[in-house]
């Protein structure tokens, strides 16, 4: 047996030993490496601050709406424009406008792939009180109780840490085409739970 016949039984009888104790173990021997993936790096209902640079930077003033995300409210930022000048209570009404139209924007495509989605249906317009309504009242195009449960905790809760309504964290809401007003708030609960049912409210005298 020349050296190079006896080098080469040595390998095989190694192979062989290695085989026969990844068999004992219960694991079978292979030829190719295994490739599992890799681990999924995409949080639910978080951004990484890589993610946050690709963002659009806002223009004008900037705010905080409520989206969906693993079936609770989760906040997002965003911008308004009001034009410099505007009164105080018309400037609570382009507010409570450019929440509204935020709210029913798509989200953003990293957004999306983390989970981010909205109930709120475009083209839901706001105006100001009537006559007798308390003034920090706000009047949708539909009625609120019409409105799924997740676009009117979205709403409420948008509404209600905004500059568009009061500082209580509340808001009186109805719609345009009836007296009735409701003051809604924004509790842990519908944040948690928005789906399980309307965020709680009451009956006030409106117009």
């Amino acid at each position: 047996m020349t050296i190079r016949d006896a080098r080469a039984v040595r390998v095989l009888v190694a192979t062989g030993a290695l085989t026969g104790l990844l068999a004992g173990c219960g694991i079978r021997a292979t030829q190719v490496p295994t490739d599992f993936g890799p681990a999924p790096s995409m949080v639910p209902c978080e951004l990484s601050a890589s993610d946050l640079s690709t963002q659009p930077t806002p223009s004008g003033m900037p705010v905080e709406v409520f989206l969906l995300c693993s079936g609770a409210l989760v906040r997002v930022n965003r911008s308004v424009q009001v034009a410099e000048g505007t009164e105080e209570s018309q400037r609570r009404i382009a507010v409570a406008q450019g929440l509204l139209d935020a709210l029913a924007d798509d989200p953003s495509e990293v957004e999306d792939e983390a989970g981010y989605s909205t109930a709120v249906p475009p083209g839901l317009t706001v105006t100001g009180p009537t006559l007798g309504d308390p003034e920090d009242t706000l009047r949708l195009s539909t009625a609120p109780d019409s409105l799924p449960k997740y676009a009117l905790a979205q709403i409420v809760c948008t509404f209600a840490d905004s500059a568009a309504a009061g500082d209580n964290g509340s808001v009186v809401l109805g719609s345009t085409s009836a007296e009735s007003l409701r003051r809604y708030e924004c509790t842990q609960e519908t944040e948690s739970s928005p789906g399980e049912g309307n965020p709680p409210s009451e009956e006030i005298n409106g117009s």
